[in-house]
């Protein structure tokens, strides 16, 4: 019996230590992670805007020329995937997975789909522990609070972090590095304080929650919004946004968490890459890195280039390197935008 004990107790110490550098790992300045999890529905929106058949073999296409753009890989620490990538290869039979670890990539998977969490110790965990085992060392899972004249409720906070903490105590128990995601919507008229104010207020609720759930912070990461006005409203500077967004944190995020990893939220790519440039820059208290997990902020000018034409991968690759190093640079408030210029390229 105390023999079993103790190989329970070395298999779980490996499993925190496992955790713990991983997430450390993703949250390394200079890095940050690509989110290529789009859903089937919503690629096929992007790809409408700009006439390409909404097709698996161009969704592999894609990713292929993400993946593959020759010097992009070490402005990245993780990728996150959908099921249909964990498992594609690419056009010389390399499985993508391979081709992200060669690279110095972790991959990660999307695991949400719309269907209720069950509880830590449940069958909850059979995606979590397959999708480990080919190959996934982080996954996500995004939870979205629209803000209203009367939202949101404080029921729709508490449900949407005890979600959350949910499937972060099962991403755990089988080896994954749980992204938390709370999202709130930039959908609206709201004022960049009405923002700050619910923000904290879902935060503070997603911490309380992944505290009484058992999850070990220091092998999390946290996807948050940045704080803004409302897309209805007047912008603001990208000064403004770093103040209350790193306030925002500051009250909220515990120093155990290792980094914080941003959504653009539906900003331009040059927009979200000049408010992470300017968190990174302010002097201020900051025990976690600021990095970007950004999907459409980083491909959108690449996947225009593209257009699915083949002809056209190497232009597009050149434009999807400038957007990785432009946010690189932003991890470690470096960014000065002299990098947008790409030869013969019309923004």
């Amino acid at each position: 019996m105390e023999i079993c004990y103790l190989i329970l107790l070395c298999i779980i110490l490996k499993l925190a230590d496992e955790l713990i550098a991983n997430a450390a790992y993703i949250g390394t300045p200079g890095k940050g992670i690509l989110a290529a999890d789009e859903s089937t529905d919503t690629i096929k929106k992007r790809f409408s805007s700009v006439n390409v058949e909404n097709v698996e073999s161009n969704r592999r296409a894609l990713r292929e020329l993400l993946f593959t753009t020759p010097g992009a890989l070490p402005c990245i620490s993780g990728v996150i995937l959908v099921e249909e990538t964990l498992y594609q290869k690419s056009s010389n039979g390399t499985p993508f997975v391979d081709i992200l670890k060669e690279g110095g990539v972790l991959p990660g998977i999307k695991v949400d789909k719309g269907r209720a969490v069950e509880l830590a110790g449940t069958n909850g965990g059979e995606r979590c522990k397959k999708y480990y085992e080919a190959g996934a060392r982080f996954a996500k899972w995004h939870a979205l609070l629209k803000i209203g004249q009367n939202e949101p409720s404080e029921l729709a906070i508490h449900e949407n972090a005890y979600g959350l903490a949910r499937y972060a105590a099962i991403c755990q128990e089988n080896g994954l590095v749980p992204i938390v995601e709370p999202d709130v919507s930039v959908d609206g008229s709201h004022d960049i304080h009405k923002c700050a104010a619910v923000t904290e207020r879902f935060l503070a609720a997603c911490y309380k929650a992944l505290t009484d759930h058992h999850v070990m912070l220091e092998g999390t990461l946290l996807k948050p919004n940045m704080v803004t006005p409302g897309s209805e409203s007047a912008k603001v500077a990208p000064e403004v946004i770093a103040d209350y967004t790193v306030r925002s944190l500051q009250r909220t995020v515990p120093a155990a968490v290792p980094a914080i990893l941003f959504l653009s939220g539906g900003q331009s790519e040059e927009e979200a890459t000049r408010n992470l440039n300017a968190m990174n820059q302010l002097k201020t208290k900051k025990p976690w890195s600021l990095s970007f997990c950004f999907g459409r902020a980083l491909q959108q000018s690449a996947l225009k280039t593209w257009g699915g034409k083949e002809e056209n991968v190497k232009k597009a690759q050149d434009v999807f390197l400038v957007r990785c190093k432009a946010n690189s640079e932003a991890t470690l408030g470096a960014y000065q935008g002299e990098s947008l210029h790409v030869k013969d390229y019309k923004y």
